[in-house]
């Protein structure tokens, strides 16, 4: 450990070692007080095997508490128990050598427990840490959960006049010494305290305090909603709802950033309105991506059979026994062919042929054939629309929006390649593939893996690892019905090309 003087709440006054470049520190900052620490707090830093939250594992812990009591430092080694890649050998100098002995994080996880309790984190891209700590202890069976500040925004709001705010560009601009290795847990815990000492000495407390403050966004839920959501609610894309009494949902919507939009409901402007008043209980599913947010968007409606005024309009995602399609019939004689309705309980849609539009019940499909009838002047009675006698004309033809093929007038060939023309944007896709696909989606930050296993259009299931996809292929595909709302988000993604795609081989029966 390096020799610093650190406060201990007995005088002692504690300096920032920084010689800003820009803007003088025109204040030094005071003894350890509740201006420094407005209330307790734990700069934190992690070193791990790699970015992705699920397969990769904490491999060093360095924090300083800080508090009334003064400053205090903790760093140990942990065994990630896999080997380390030369990649992150070559960026921490951790090898595996280092690692042979260290204690796992099952092993520290109580001691850190204690540490972390009741203080507000602050870490640089707190999202990250964050993120790797509440994975860590969710292997542990430990719902973690505590207030984050990062001060990658904290800088960008107390100094916007300013573009870059990763650590080596505030060293830099602050003046800061780097006492250690950049890349270990301790030395850059500390780089975090000296920044935020540095700060304190060119700003006014309240102009940092208030800036805390709208980071945070800590705003007053209703008395009925547990206040420990606030620390939950994750920056990442997802879906939401708000559930009132009985568990009526109120209101369904995905976010690309799940934390500002759930709490944006919450302003103070906002809390004497209905909405506000009524809600019970929040859920909510995280993603990688917008395709993530979507499909966890159907999967919040498929349990959630009642849908209040608030509701968008957002399909449920479960197939009904009524879910229909027209497919068109083969033709009993030369060129003629006729739309018959089929239902998704006698056939698989994803895999028959000439298929055209979804439709939830037999209602809607023949409005919407009537209505395609019109627009492009074919029979009703060719359409099955009209059960008139043989050779009389059809209701259409007398109101002059059938070319006649019902009393001979129009070649049948003639009114079925019109037919063909109006239903082709509607043609349902067969599904292309032998097997299933495993669709990759990377969050921003390269910190989330979601592969989303896809099977005749079908949702199999979302996992974030090879081992858990190979795993979850080993128990076969999926008895899930047909859900139109899915079929037309997955198609749009693949025929976007915008996500990685893995063609696997099909299920073993």
């Amino acid at each position: 450990m390096r020799s610093r003087r650190l406060a201990t709440g007995r005088g002692e006054c504690l300096r920032a070692r920084c010689r800003p470049v820009d803007v003088p520190c025109g204040r030094l900052p005071p003894p350890m007080n509740a201006l420094l620490a407005p209330e307790a707090l734990v700069f934190i830093d992690l070193e791990t095997s790699g970015a992705n939250f699920a397969n990769d594992r904490i491999i060093e812990i360095g924090l300083l508490e800080v508090d009334d009591q003064g400053v205090r430092e903790w760093s140990v080694l942990v065994d990630p128990e896999t080997p380390l890649s030369p990649f992150i050998t070559g960026l921490t100098g951790i090898d595996d050598a280092m690692l042979d002995g260290a204690p796992t994080f099952r092993q520290l996880a109580p001691s850190l427990l204690e540490k972390l309790r009741g203080r507000l984190l602050v870490a640089h891209n707190a999202r990250f840490d964050y993120g790797f700590l509440k994975c860590e202890f969710k292997r542990l069976g430990v719902d973690f959960r505590t207030p984050t500040l990062c001060t990658v925004k904290l800088s960008r709001k107390l100094f916007p006049q300013h573009h870059r705010h990763n650590l080596d560009a505030l060293v830099t601009r602050h003046g800061l010494s780097v006492n250690g290795s950049r890349h270990r847990a301790l030395a850059d815990a500390r780089l975090l305290w000296d920044l935020w000492q540095c700060w304190y000495g060119q700003l006014a407390p309240e102009t940092i305090h208030s800036a805390i403050a709208t980071i945070l966004g800590r705003p007053e839920l209703p008395p009925q909603i547990d206040p420990a959501i606030i620390d939950d609610l994750p920056e990442a894309a997802g879906a939401y709802a708000f559930y009132g009494e009985g568990g009526r949902l109120l209101l369904l919507r995905r976010a690309s950033n799940l934390r500002q939009q759930v709490l944006a409901h919450f302003a103070a402007n906002k809390r004497a309105t209905p909405l506000m008043l009524a809600i019970r209980r929040i859920e909510w599913r995280d993603a990688a991506g917008e395709l993530g947010a979507r499909l966890r968007e159907i999967e919040l409606a498929r349990w959630s059979p009642d849908v209040g005024a608030q509701q968008p309009a957002v399909p449920h995602g479960n197939t009904t026994t009524e879910l229909c399609t027209w497919q068109l019939s083969l033709p009993a004689a030369a060129g003629d062919c006729r739309p018959q309705l089929v239902f998704a309980d006698d056939i698989d849609f994803a895999t028959a042929d000439d298929l055209f539009g979804l439709y939830p019940n037999r209602r809607e499909a023949l409005r919407s054939l009537r209505k395609l009838a019109d627009a492009h002047r074919l029979c009703y009675k060719q359409l099955g629309l009209d059960d008139s006698v043989r050779g009389v004309a059809c209701a259409a033809y007398k109101q002059k929006s059938c070319r006649g093929v019902c009393i001979g007038k129009e070649a049948l060939a003639l009114h079925s390649a019109r037919l063909l023309t109006a239903l082709a944007r509607f043609k349902l896709k067969v599904w292309p593939y032998r097997g299933p696909l495993a669709l990759v989606e990377r969050d921003d930050f390269g910190m989330r893996e979601d592969i989303h296993l896809i099977d005749r259009w079908r949702l199999v299931d979302t996992v974030h690892s090879d081992e858990a996809l190979h795993a979850r292929l080993a128990d076969g595909p999926s008895d899930r019905p047909f859900d139109p709302e899915t079929y037309r988000i997955v198609s749009r993604f693949l025929q976007a090309g915008k996500i990685g795609i893995r063609v696997l081989p099909a299920f073993s029966l």
